[in-house]
């Protein structure tokens, strides 16, 4: 092991002898009470020295070898150190691609913060090379996320859409000026490809059946160009995905609202018919204006979507899909998260189970707390 206090996590001293790791309660951590000799100790923590020459170092400050061990595995446990070596054969792997690396530098130091183990960060963007999304929807919000998920280290990223692309779905971060006239989904993988950090994404081999089944497939992002289907999503239009077990995430923007979640669990969260089930229990008239709405949403073929909306909603539908695939669950599990303009206050509102359909929902939401690392004063030098 080679142990290197995160560089993510920016450093200041409390007082004279407390110092705290990071800025935001989210993820701040207060160290103390240290010495002068610990303080200079901790500069040592670089990742360029093994444990036998920090040993060596330490007692040249006239610390313990059991104090070093002390400290090194409460500040292990608190989530403060990183190894610029550990992460698996993956993460060597990923390190030897240096170009790629350097481009997704400021992700790894991101993911070492919110996964606190020594190599978790690397180990984690190595994964994702593994794994494949498939985006629906190439309009403002589709190509976008495929583009952010490209680049953020996902191996293969799919997007499926039909048409030609129009003047109207170009976007920054998103399809360019000059595919205007091309295929949606040949545009979009091409974006694709420019995307990923590597400058070579890994696309699926040609059709491969329905959605439910295709082979090895993570996650479905729904990001259609139309927002009804979003924000009022046919729930025959997912049963494959709930019969196949594949987790799929709405996101999109529908008149002036955007719109991400529900991320949904086939068998753990309240899924598209759970919605529909739920809204006509509120309102009877649901359904009748679903419908009308359903079938006259072709007499205008431009859809209303803000530019800057549209990318708010893509990069918080990336951010979510990202988390996900990383091992957690996001605020969008079983939820959905809605912001209007011109206000923009993001609200959420749980996916609850409809007792007609047969998924359920859960998703504990957790939080945590500015915690605080004690150095017990019986491992403290003089």
């Amino acid at each position: 092991m080679h142990p290197m206090l995160k560089p993510a996590l920016r450093r200041a001293w409390r007082g004279r002898n407390t110092v705290q790791f990071g800025v935001t309660p989210a993820h701040a951590v207060k160290v103390g009470p240290l010495d002068i000799a610990t303080g200079s100790f901790l500069e040592l923590l670089d990742g360029t020295r093994g444990l036998p020459l920090l040993r060596e170092e330490a007692r040249a400050l006239d610390l313990s070898d059991r104090h070093v061990n002390t400290l090194l595995d409460r500040l292990t446990r608190a989530g403060l150190l990183d190894d610029p070596r550990a992460g698996g054969p993956e993460a060597d792997a990923l390190r030897r691609r240096a170009d790629a690396l350097e481009r997704q530098r400021s992700d790894a130091a991101s993911l070492s913060v919110v996964h606190p183990g020594p190599g978790d960060g690397v180990r984690r963007l190595a994964a994702r090379r593994a794994m494949r999304v498939r985006v629906r929807g190439a309009g403002r919000v589709g190509a976008s996320v495929a583009a952010l998920l490209s680049a953020s280290g996902v191996g293969r990223v799919d997007v499926l859409d039909g048409g030609r692309t129009e003047p109207w779905d170009v976007a920054p971060g998103g399809l360019p000026a000059s595919a205007v006239g091309e295929r949606r989904d040949t545009a979009a993988r091409q974006l694709v490809r420019r995307s990923a950090a590597d400058g070579a994404a890994r696309l699926p081999d040609g059709p491969d059946g329905a959605d439910g089944h295709a082979p090895g497939l993570s996650l479905v992002v729904l990001a259609p160009r139309e927002g009804l289907d979003v924000y009022a999503p046919d729930p025959d239009a997912a049963a494959p995905w709930l019969t196949g077990g594949v987790p799929h995430l709405y996101a999109g923007v529908i008149e002036a609202t955007g719109v991400v979640g529900p991320l949904v669990l086939p068998g753990g969260t309240g899924c598209a018919r759970c919605l529909a089930l739920g809204r006509a229990d509120q309102d009877p008239q649901w359904p009748r204006m679903t419908a009308q709405w359903r079938s006259s949403r072709r007499r205008d073929p431009v859809p209303a979507c803000d530019l800057s909306l549209a990318t708010a909603v893509a990069g918080l539908a990336a951010s979510h899909a990202l988390a996900f695939l990383d091992g957690e669950l996001p605020a969008s599990t079983g939820t959905r998260w809605e912001a209007a303009l011109p206000l923009l206050d993001w609200r959420s509102e749980r996916i609850a189970p409809h007792p007609d359909c047969p998924c359920g929902a859960h998703g504990p939401a957790r939080t945590e707390p500015l915690s605080e690392v004690a150095v017990p004063q019986d491992t403290m030098a003089g």
